[in-house]
């Protein structure tokens, strides 16, 4: 997804059902069942949950399909959450730069007492160091950071 289109207002979408929810929650536990798989579990047809997966995913509410993985046997044994203190209206700016930094999985603009609260995987503590300290610290509307490091995660999926 491109800046501008995170940056635009979301239009309003078709309301979720039970059904829809249903499928929902179906493919974030398995992103991989097949439309006949998921059709069979909500008790709907095939097209009708293709139809529904196909709108979802037009109207935005189904961004795409990932993988859930475990960062530290793919290599990326540091986490941390790290927060940022921005210049006033840099958000914009801030955010192309923290697109293209390695390791990072999720930004967010946020409110409270900083502005930016990023995830990061790397390597190692020296790479995140490396991250943190060269390359963050280093975008010239960051006025300061706070690194969380993560002992331990566990993600969320939906029950069945």
């Amino acid at each position: 997804m491109s800046a501008e289109q995170m940056s635009r207002p979301k239009e309003p979408v078709t309301p979720l059902d039970r059904v829809d929810r249903s499928i929902l929650r179906l493919l974030q536990q398995d992103g991989r069942a097949s439309i006949r798989s998921v059709a069979e579990r909500v008790h709907v047809s095939r097209a009708n949950a293709y139809a529904r997966i196909s709108r979802m995913m037009d109207d935005g509410v189904i961004r795409g399909f990932t993988a859930r993985v475990d960062h530290e046997r793919a290599g990326q044994g540091a986490s941390a959450y790290i927060t940022l203190k921005i210049v006033q209206n840099s958000w914009r700016t801030v955010r192309e730069q923290l697109l293209e930094l390695p390791g990072v999985a999720h930004i967010a603009l946020v409110g409270g007492e900083f502005d930016v609260l990023l995830l990061v995987h790397t390597a190692d503590n020296r790479a995140l160091r490396e991250l943190v300290l060269g390359r963050i610290q280093s975008i010239p509307q960051v006025l300061a950071t706070q690194t969380l490091i993560v002992f331990e995660e566990t993600d969320q999926v939906p029950p069945d």
